[in-house]
C-alpha cells in the first residue's frame, strides 16, 4: 500500500473516530449519575405533552411524537455532540411537516425524515458545523419569532374546538378555523386551552422549577372525564409500544420529488440543532458541544426514527434548557428522559389517550408566548438600523413563507447590509504632495501639474464604481499618482473600474502612476490588465517620493532612471507611500 493511500485511510479512520463517542463522555457519565436521573426524570415530564402535542400538530398523530421523542432522544443523546442536548420533535419542525404532509402523506414525511438524515451525517463529513457562528444574530431573532407565531396559530383549531381546516398557509388555516368557530362555538375547549396555558405561564413565574405543564394536562384530563365534557375531543387510541422498525414507507420512485422537503428538513435540523447546543452552552461553564458531531448524531437520530413511525428530530431548545437548569451534566439525562417517555408508552398509553386535544394546544400556545425574549427583541431593535430590517423581515418571511426561505433571506439581506457598510469604509481622499527635497518654487510647479488620491479600504464590487466618478472628474492636470498602500483588498471588478478610470484619464492625456502596491494585489491587477496601465514607464513605485520623483520626470519629458519592478514587498514606512 502506498504511502499517499495508507495517510489517507488513518485520515478516514481518524475523522470517523472523533465523530464517534469517546472516552470523555464515558468520564462525564461517571461524574453524577445521580444527578443526571433526576435532570433526566424532570425533562421527560416535560417533555410528554410536548412530543404528544407536536405529533398531533405535525398530522402523523400523537404516536409519531412519542416515537420521534423516544428513538430520536435516544440516539442523538448518545451519539450527539453536546453533553446536555435533549432532542426530539420541535414546533420549528413541525411548521415544515405540515406542508409535507399535505402533499406527499405520512410515507412522504417518513422518507424525507430518512433522506434528512443521510444529508446531515453528509454535512457532518463535510464539517459543515462550524458554518453556524456566521448567521447573524438578528436572523436567529427573527427566526425564533417567525416560529413562535407560527406554533401558535397552528394551535388555534384545536384550542377553539374545530377540525383543522385544509390549507397550506398557517394564516389562512387560522382565519377558516375563526370561521368554523362562530358557526358554531365550543367553548369548552376554549377554556380548557386558556386554562392550561395560563397555569403554565403563571407556575412558571411563581416556581420556575415545577413542571406545571404535565400537571395542567393532568388536571384537564381529570376534569374533562369528571364532567364527562364530550365538547373536549381526546387524542384517541394509542399503540401500547412502538412499532417494529420498518422500511415499507421507502419507494425509491419518490426520492427525486422528495429531495427539495428533504433540504430543507435537513436545513432546519442543523440550525435548529446547533442553535440548541450553543444555548446550552452558555448556560454553563466548562462545556462546549462538537458541532460537526452534533450534525452525526441529528443524522443517525433523523435515520432511526422513521423506522418506527417518528417525524424528523433536531435538538429542542425548552427541553434542552430545562435539562441545564436542572443540573445535568453528562448525556445520561438524556437518555434518561427517552427511557421515561418509553415506559408511559408502554405502561400508560390508555391513559395519555384520554387527554384532550385543547389541553396540548394550550401547552403549545404557552410554549410559543415563553419561546419570545422580549428583551432580546428590544435590544436586537434598538442596536442598529439593518438589525431591526434583518430581524423583522426573517419574521415576516417565517409567518408568511417558510422557514428555510426565512432564513435565506435574512442571511442574504444581512450580507447586502454587510457589504454596504463595508463598501461605505473605502475613501479616495485627495491629499497634499509631499515636499521633499524640492524648493518652495519646484514644489509649486509640481503641485500645479500632479495631484495625488490615497485609496483607503476594500476596491471591491460593491463599492468600486463610486471611484470611478471621483477618479474621472480630475482636471488641469498632467499626472495622477494613485497612493495605494492603504487598500485593503482588490477584487476583479476593483481591478475593472480602476483599469476603466485610468483609460478614461490616458485619453485626456493625463499619467497615472501608482505607489504601495501590496505584493497580493498585484495579480488582480495584472489579470485585468490594470496593473500594465498603471506602470507607463514599465515600474510600479513602492512609495510616494518615488513616484513624485517619475511624475517630474514625466512632466520635464525624460523618465529619470528609477528603481526594477517590484516583485517583494514595498518598504513598510506608512509616512512614504
Amino acid at each position: 500500500m502506498s504511502t499517499a493511500l495508507t495517510r489517507g485511510v488513518r485520515t478516514v479512520r481518524t475523522r470517523i473516530t472523533s465523530l464517534l463517542p469517546g472516552r470523555a463522555d464515558l468520564v462525564a457519565v461517571r461524574r453524577d449519575p445521580r444527578r443526571d436521573l433526576l435532570a433526566g426524570l424532570t425533562v421527560a415530564i416535560v417533555a410528554l405533552p410536548l412530543a404528544l402535542g407536536f405529533g398531533v400538530s405535525s398530522g402523523l398523530g400523537a404516536e409519531a411524537g412519542l416515537a420521534t421523542a423516544v428513538i430520536a432522544g435516544a440516539v442523538a443523546a448518545v451519539f450527539g455532540g453536546s453533553n446536555l442536548q435533549v432532542s426530539g420533535p420541535t414546533g420549528a419542525m413541525t411548521v415544515v411537516l405540515v406542508p409535507i404532509v399535505g402533499q406527499y402523506g405520512p410515507t412522504g414525511v417518513l422518507t424525507v425524515g430518512l433522506m434528512a438524515g443521510v444529508l446531515l451525517m453528509v454535512l457532518a463529513a463535510l464539517r459543515a458545523g462550524k458554518y453556524m457562528q456566521y448567521v447573524p444574530a438578528p436572523v436567529v431573532e427573527g427566526f425564533t419569532l417567525g416560529i413562535a407565531c407560527v406554533i401558535g396559530l397552528q394551535q388555534v383549531p384545536n384550542a377553539l374546538g374545530v377540525a383543522t381546516p385544509k390549507g397550506d398557509k398557517v394564516l389562512v388555516v387560522t382565519w377558516r378555523a375563526f370561521e368554523e368557530f362562530a358557526k358554531a362555538p365550543n367553548w369548552t375547549a376554549v377554556g380548557l386551552a386558556l386554562a392550561v396555558a395560563a397555569v403554565m405561564l403563571l407556575g412558571a413565574r411563581w416556581r420556575p422549577t415545577i413542571p406545571f405543564s404535565i400537571l395542567a394536562v393532568i388536571a384537564a384530563t381529570v376534569v374533562a372525564q369528571l364532567a364527562h365534557l364530550d365538547a373536549a375531543k381526546p387524542i384517541g387510541d394509542l399503540p401500547s409500544g412502538l412499532p417494529a422498525p420498518s422500511l415499507a414507507f421507502l419507494h425509491l420512485g419518490d426520492l427525486g420529488s422528495l429531495m427539495a422537503p428533504a433540504v430543507a428538513v435537513a436545513a432546519l435540523a442543523a440550525l435548529e440543532s446547533l442553535l440548541s447546543a450553543s444555548v446550552a452552552d452558555g448556560m454553563t461553564v466548562g462545556q462546549k458541544h462538537d458541532p460537526d458531531r452534533e450534525l452525526f448524531g441529528q443524522g443517525l437520530a433523523n435515520i432511526a426514527a422513521p423506522l418506527f413511525g417518528g417525524v424528523p428530530a433536531t435538538g429542542a431548545i425548552a427541553r434542552t434548557a430545562v435539562n441545564v437548569r436542572t443540573g445535568a451534566g453528562s448525556r445520561t439525562a438524556a437518555f434518561t428522559h427517552a427511557v421515561v417517555l418509553a415506559v408511559i408508552v408502554f405502561a400508560a398509553s390508555p391513559l395519555v389517550a384520554k387527554i384532550p386535544l385543547a389541553a396540548l394546544a394550550g401547552v403549545l400556545l404557552a410554549t410559543a408566548v415563553r419561546m419570545v425574549e422580549v428583551g432580546s427583541l428590544k435590544a436586537m431593535a434598538r442596536a442598529t438600523r439593518s438589525d431591526a430590517v434583518i430581524l423583522v423581515l426573517t419574521a415576516v418571511g417565517t409567518l408568511a413563507l417558510d422557514l428555510v426561505y426565512a432564513v435565506i433571506i435574512g442571511l442574504a439581506v444581512a450580507g447586502a447590509l454587510a457589504l454596504r457598510a463595508v463598501a461605505r469604509q473605502a475613501r479616495l481622499d485627495r491629499v497634499p504632495l509631499d515636499r521633499g527635497d524640492h524648493s518652495a518654487e519646484e514644489h509649486a510647479l509640481l503641485a500645479e501639474h500632479i495631484v495625488a488620491y490615497r485609496l483607503d479600504g476594500p476596491l471591491f464590487f460593491a463599492g468600486a464604481h463610486r471611484f470611478l466618478l471621483e477618479l474621472t472628474e480630475v482636471a488641469d492636470v498632467r499626472v495622477v499618482i494613485l497612493r495605494m498602500s492603504r487598500v485593503s483588498t482588490i477584487d476583479a471588478t476593483g481591478a475593472l473600474v480602476l483599469k476603466d478610470a485610468v483609460e478614461k484619464l490616458r485619453r485626456r492625456g493625463i499619467v497615472v502612476l501608482a505607489s504601495g502596491i501590496r505584493p497580493g494585489q498585484l495579480r488582480v491587477l495584472d489579470s485585468v490588465g490594470a496593473l500594465e496601465l498603471l506602470r507607463p514607464d514599465g515600474r510600479d513605485y513602492a512609495t510616494t517620493p518615488e513616484a513624485i520623483q517619475a511624475a517630474r520626470g514625466h512632466l520635464e519629458g525624460v523618465v529619470p532612471a528609477l528603481p526594477a519592478q517590484r516583485t517583494a514587498p514595498a518598504p513598510s514606512e506608512e509616512a512614504v507611500r
